[in-house]
């Protein structure tokens, strides 16, 4: 399976840090966001891995390189202007190949054991749900029995992490949207399917986020 890592935000809630730092070069813990990332896929055997970057895109892609130094082989996806989630997923669809492939956010922090996704048959998208943080404390999407569901009901926030048919993304390059735009019709069509992880996840939000993250893996805690 590859691996796609969506770094290509502005990162406009973590100003004035990102006004000269890409938000995925910002460090916690020591070391860049993203470093986190390509660990946790090198560790999961996942190591072909696409990229999409836009600002300050060259520091992004002179730091990590062509990933050999964090044990992966990466293809950098660069766009003009963001081209929101969804939109970057398209544009990069020639990296990613036919087969299901694994989207993280790059602003997210977790340890959630990437090497165990899979798709199960009949199913066109797997989501990584999380229990609501304080920032988004109605959630995003209910679930129902393994089924990610639009009804009424508790919900789950969407941790970023998923995996998806390649075919969901075709027809929509050089288009700017958002991944909800794919996902809904996939959901409401009984496609979708889901889990809530109950282990550490971060959605690095903002500036009080990170540093928050920042002390608690210097302290060697990562509790939300």
């Amino acid at each position: 399976m590859k691996a796609m890592i969506l770094a290509a935000g502005l990162g406009k809630r973590l100003r004035p840090l990102t006004a000269t730092t890409p938000k995925p070069l910002l460090s916690v813990g020591g070391k860049p966001l993203l470093q986190y990332h390509l660990e946790a896929l090198a560790v999961a055997g996942i190591t072909d891995i696409v990229i999409n970057t836009s600002w300050l895109a060259e520091q992004i892609e002179d730091y990590f390189g062509d990933g050999g130094d964090f044990g992966v082989s990466i293809s950098w996806s660069r766009e003009m202007e963001p081209l929101e989630t969804g939109g970057g997923i398209a544009n990069a669809l020639p990296m990613l190949g036919n087969e299901p492939f694994l989207i993280i956010n790059g602003d997210v922090w977790t340890d959630f054991p990437l090497g165990s996704l899979s798709l199960d048959s009949g199913a066109d998208a797997h989501l990584v749900m999380v229990e609501n943080p304080h920032h988004n404390p109605l959630g995003d999407f209910a679930l129902a029995d393994q089924f990610v569901s639009l009804e009424p009901g508790p919900k789950y926030t969407f941790s970023g992490i998923s995996v998806f048919k390649p075919h969901l993304f075709k027809g929509f390059k050089n288009s700017c949207f958002a991944l909800r735009d794919v996902l809904r019709p996939a959901i409401s069509s009984g496609r979708v399917t889901g889990a809530v992880y109950g282990g550490q996840w971060w959605d690095i939000g903002t500036v009080e986020r990170l540093r928050h993250l920042d002390q608690q893996l210097k302290s060697g805690e990562s509790n939300r």
